[in-house]
């Protein structure tokens, strides 16, 4: 269960740091509420408070490794809010309403635009070599591929609740392509953390879960 207390502390710290100055702000929990109820809608199985709190460790993790981590503290906070299994715009959306909120809230416009830049990064979690903040955001998001084999069955099946409209052989499909995509990228993750402690064992995980996927070794085949 989610501590949203911590959750509200830990948006202010990001928050005020992000700014350039120490004014007052008016109502400064109001976005983090706003942005709790994004993340506690009903469709949500896997994309709840649970994985926006993995992310926001998994960055305090990988901190060094950003030019900016309250940015991509940030970013990682506004990546899914916006999210519905069926539309393919979810991070469009979301880093949208990241440049709304944010310019309202009082961040400088060039930080505002590094917070959507990032949010809008996590569609293909592609991020340049020497783009240091992407880096740390995409790890941060993609962490859950390198989870113990219980927390990794847990994410895999929770993604298919998120998606229990879609018929059993077109989910298979359409997650065993994605499976292969990712297995043929040349590195999933970019930081030097990432691809030490977390690469191999998410090789081994999505390889686990591409072979379970297949006709030849499905219960029901």
């Amino acid at each position: 269960m989610a501590d949203l207390d911590d959750l509200r502390s830990r948006w202010l710290r990001a928050f005020l740091a992000a700014r350039d100055d120490d004014s007052c702000v008016i109502a400064p929990y109001r976005y983090a509420d706003a942005l709790l109820s994004c993340w506690q809608e009903p469709q949500r199985r896997y994309h709840t408070l649970t994985h926006l709190t993995a992310v926001l460790d998994h960055v305090d993790v990988l901190e060094k490794y950003a030019d900016d981590p309250d940015l991509v503290r940030l970013a990682a906070w506004f990546h899914d809010a916006v999210y519905l299994p069926e539309r393919s715009t979810n991070e469009e959306r979301s880093a949208r309403l990241a440049e709304r909120a944010l310019s309202e809230a009082g961040l400088t416009a060039e930080k505002t635009a590094e917070v959507a830049r990032l949010v809008r990064l996590t569609a293909g979690h592609d991020p340049a070599d020497g783009d240091r903040n992407g880096q740390v955001l995409c790890d941060a998001d993609l962490a859950i591929l390198a989870a113990p084999p219980s927390a990794y069955a847990a994410y895999t099946a929770a993604v298919r609740e998120e998606y229990h409209f879609v018929p059993n052989d077109a989910f298979r499909a359409g997650r065993s392509d994605v499976l292969r995509h990712l297995l043929a990228l040349p590195r999933l993750f970019s930081t030097p953390y990432g691809r030490e402690h977390w690469e191999a064992t998410a090789r081994y995980n999505l390889r686990s879960e591409l072979e379970m996927l297949s006709p030849s070794t499905r219960p029901d085949a």
